[in-house]
């Protein structure tokens, strides 16, 4: 279980300093001209899990207004297929069908908004079925860890608060960032189940001896954005509690066996996987190590980054601002980009933002 404004990435950004638009439209080298970085669209709300749809087109969750949205990339067009969903963070699409994971609902309960489950939805907007993963996590609990204060009813941290998702011809995938899981939900009979637990961290300094669970420590693992690669391979990416190092992608068979491990990353929020290479993005790399004074001259244009992994372990790192989402279509990489932005006071500022090959190749 996992305090959920952390499961996002968004606490150290949280804390960093209110921001004027002026300065966040200082984005270095990122145009709409063709260059190695363009902004395809933006006026999104909180921006974060990117898929696949149809018409060459992507579909993105939009956490703080609770839409899901269609990108055309080529056109530079925005639709919206989906409202009132409350924390949308992640949507995948397959077979004429949304899957949305929806998260933990910040403040009191809001009667019809939906929070802490999987919604099936058509693009008309019609909801077709809901998963309720928090009823999962309560009877189950698959990371083991203590649920609730001892004696009352009030939870250690966060129970469930699902973050991305990936559809499959005969399963849903579900990263739930606040159960520590990644669930699997059968297509036809809706029966949910465990699908892998990433372990706690304790081999990373940071780590060792950091407070967790009651009675244990460690850095919890803190399951993000969810991805498909080659010979059926699932990529799970995990924010390891924000320490550096602590992060990990862990490429898993069809089965949930551990295949390998990519090690030394730091807030994993987002994986994409193309003809072997790794792309994962991190929404907070240059925070402030003091958010309360932050260095003079601070950019918030300059937290985050995106690193690309070679099949041959080589690694080259580019800044992209606040990223979440990726998702490869028509050969290039898309961010969901100034995916935090709310937290800072800066409503619509998201965007969508395609990389290119070059913008890693160039020095």
């Amino acid at each position: 279980m996992r305090c959920s404004r952390t499961a996002v990435g968004a606490a150290a950004v949280t804390a960093l300093m209110t921001v004027s638009p002026a300065m966040a439209n200082a984005q270095g080298g990122e145009d709409g001209d063709g260059g190695p970085i363009t902004t395809v669209v933006g006026g999104l709300d909180g921006p974060r899990q990117l898929s696949d749809y149809t018409g060459d087109r992507l579909v993105v969750a939009e956490s703080d207004s609770g839409e899901v949205s269609s990108v055309d990339p080529r056109r530079g067009r925005v639709e919206t297929l989906l409202t009132g969903l409350g924390n949308a963070q992640g949507v995948d699409y397959q077979d004429g069908r949304l899957y949305v994971a929806v998260g933990e609902t910040f403040g009191p309960p809001v009667e019809g908004v939906p929070s802490q489950v999987l919604l099936e939805a058509k693009p008309n907007g019609k909801i077709v079925r809901s998963f309720d993963l928090l009823a999962y996590e309560l009877e189950h609990n698959p990371d083991g860890q203590q649920q609730f204060v001892e004696g009352t009813e009030e939870p250690v941290e966060t129970l469930s608060n699902p973050f991305s998702v990936l559809v499959q011809d005969k399963r849903i995938l579900v990263s739930d960032a606040g159960a520590n899981a990644v669930l699997s939900i059968d297509r036809s009979s809706g029966e949910i189940s465990t699908f892998f637990v990433p372990p706690v961290i304790t081999d990373v300094p940071g780590c060792e001896t950091a407070p967790n669970n009651p009675g244990t420590v460690g850095c919890d693992p803190v399951p993000t954005e969810i991805a498909e690669g080659p010979r059926d391979h699932i990529y799970v990416g995990t924010l390891g509690a924000e320490v550096p190092g602590a992060g990990r992608v862990y490429v898993l068979d069809r089965h949930g066996e551990v295949v390998r491990v990519i090690e030394d990353l730091t807030s994993v929020t987002g994986v994409a996987v193309d003809h072997g290479k790794v792309y994962v993005s991190n929404v907070i790399a240059n925070a402030p190590m003091n958010p309360d004074e932050p260095p003079e001259g601070f950019d918030p244009a300059t937290i985050g980054e995106i690193t690309e992994i070679l099949p041959n372990g080589e690694r080259t790192t580019i800044q992209v601002t606040m990223p979440t989402g990726l998702e490869v279509e028509d050969g290039q990489l898309h961010a969901s980009a100034w995916s935090v932005a709310g937290f800072l006071g800066m409503p619509s500022a998201g965007e969508v933002q395609r990389i290119s090959d070059r913008a890693f190749s160039t020095p």
